[in-house]
């Protein structure tokens, strides 16, 4: 049985203690909560609400259904999904009979769709019905075989699966060999790449990322937030796999809407939330023009991207919840990185590893010199979460996994206390004049400006200086700013070489499904000029 308490803290610098990680599937793990929480609730999805045992029931059935339209141990099933009960449940279910799950993102467009579902032989694909159309435009491109669709209006294709009564085949896993996810990296430097994680992978980072935080509520069950779509590696482990785990209610809401997603808070008391930057700026924006009762969070963690420090600062000020945040990517299932939930935290710092997880600094040239406190470097990563490799790619898995080690392509530095800083992506560092200019630096000079609602900082090609730094701002309804008035502000802040030289002003900023915002696109905007 899986004991599920917390991994202490030791030491200076600080440093969870190694937790029991065992070698089962995520059905196993799974299984002790179906168990053991039979009556409660396990999901919410608006004024519906589902038990233990019907979770149970329906992941079985679903397995049942699946295994009669052929599918078994090692196919790929793409789910293409917003946050619904049947997502869990034909994750589950997929899982179960040894199949891989493929996550796609539904907002993709028909070419996207067409390299995921070919990259990674799909056979099966179980998606929503008012997206039969995209995947209709590339279905006879692809080794599709098997589409089961999925109404939210009322009944679909989806519910015959629910109505079978079989019993679903019996299968071995072995749980450190096995895919069991196949997740798209979000592509925000490049074509996106699927890393596949193992059921050992995402067991580890469920329980790694559980023995960080103690459940905090009145009835000690969990109401969890779960808006981050599950698609995506950070909404899934954080948000589904880590709390059905621990027993907890997982409050499915399809997509982000600021005064839905208050209307739950305040109906549904939520006790934790995994959120993303771009839903804290929303919520902080709202609060300050409408008010509302959001005292029921006591957990709050944010992820996918930086989290400006004014955002952090103001939305802890009015919530009294601190936000931890922290740091993970789609190769590691994702986690990594974490401010304690309860200790110290560090306004701007991704926080300190996980238990069983290990990080260095080093070189960005070599990769292998390992670099003192304090000295910007690129991230590399070792622990049981980190992911088998790219599907189809041993080049690239080469390259990002070298002696156990993650290569995250990401630029940081660790302070004496253990705790870490991300300064930007290797590939955003911006070099002027012969000085590195690290994009987040200038941009959390710019969010501190009150006319700033969102902000990114790229570098340009220059004939004189090589790279100059541009900054692209959306600015709060109604508010007034000038591209002299920006510049005038960051000199306040900051060496003259990382002041933006030039700045434009945007509607809005291209982002993927979780809120990041997509540079590249910002980058080649520039270089079609």
């Amino acid at each position: 049985m899986l004991e599920r308490k917390g991994a202490k803290m030791q030491g200076s610098p600080n440093k969870y203690e190694d937790i029991e990680i065992p070698e089962i599937s995520l059905m196993e793990m799974l299984e002790q909560s179906l168990n053991d929480n039979p009556q409660k609730t396990a999901m919410t999805f608006g004024e519906l609400t589902y038990t233990y045992e019907e979770l149970k029931r329906n992941i079985q059935r679903v397995a049942s259904g699946l295994s009669k339209r052929g599918v078994k141990k090692g196919d790929r099933v793409a789910l293409m999904l917003p946050n619904c009960p049947q997502y869990p449940v034909s994750y589950f279910a997929v899982l179960s009979l040894g199949a891989i799950v493929v996550q796609v993102n539904p907002m993709y467009k028909p070419p996207e769709l067409l390299h995921v579902l070919n990259d990674s032989d799909v056979s099966a694909i179980i998606l929503l019905d008012d997206l039969q159309p995209i995947f209709q435009a590339i279905q006879k491109e692809t080794g599709v075989k098997t589409a089961i669709e999925v109404s939210l209006k009322g009944p679909g294709e989806f519910d015959s699966l629910l109505n079978d009564d079989g019993e679903p085949p019996q299968t071995t896993i072995d749980a450190k060999e096995d895919v069991a996810v196949i997740q798209y990296t979000g592509g925000t430097t490049g074509r996106s790449k699927g890393a596949m994680l193992t059921h050992y992978n995402l067991v580890a980072n469920t329980l790694q990322t559980s023995a960080t935080q103690v459940i905090k509520s009145d009835d000690e069950q969990e109401r969890v937030l779960s808006i981050a779509p599950l698609f995506h590696v950070y909404g899934m482990t954080s948000a589904m796999n880590l709390t059905l785990y621990r027993g907890g209610n997982i409050i499915l809401v399809p997509r982000f809407d600021v005064e839905e997603v208050v209307g739950i808070i305040e109906r549904l008391k939520p006790t934790s939330f995994p959120g993303v930057p771009t839903m804290y700026m929303a919520l902080l924006q709202h609060y300050q023009t409408h008010p509302f009762d959001i005292s029921s969070l006591n957990i709050c963690t944010s992820g996918s991207a930086p989290l400006p420090v004014e955002v952090i600062n103001q939305f802890n000020a009015i919530t009294g919840a601190n936000v931890a945040e922290g740091f993970g990517l789609s190769e590691a299932s994702p986690v990594t990185h974490r401010n304690p939930v309860d200790g110290l935290q560090k306004t701007g710092s991704i926080g300190i590893t996980l238990p069983n997880t290990e990080a260095k600094i080093v070189d960005i040239a070599t990769g292998e010199e390992e670099q003192p406190t304090g000295e910007v470097g690129e991230l590399i990563i070792r622990g049981p979460q980190i992911m088998k490799g790219y599907y189809g790619l041993p080049e690239e898995t080469a390259e990002t996994l070298r002696d156990g080690w993650l290569y995250t392509g990401d630029l940081a530095n660790i302070d004496e206390d253990g705790y870490y800083f991300i300064v930007g992506r290797k590939k955003d560092l911006i070099l002027a004049s012969g000085f590195n200019v690290y994009p987040i630096e200038v941009e959390d000079v710019i969010y501190r400006h009150p006319a700033v609602q969102e902000a990114a900082v790229i570098g340009v090609p220059d004939p004189y200086r090589g790279e100059t730094v541009k900054a692209v701002v959306v600015k709060h309804e109604g508010a007034e700013l000038t591209e002299e008035g920006l510049i005038d502000f960051c000199k306040e802040s900051l060496s003259n070489y990382k002041v933006p030289k030039l700045v434009s002003f945007v509607n809005e900023l291209p982002k993927t499904a979780v809120g990041k915002i997509l540079k590249r696109e910002l980058i080649a905007s520039e270089t079609t000029k």
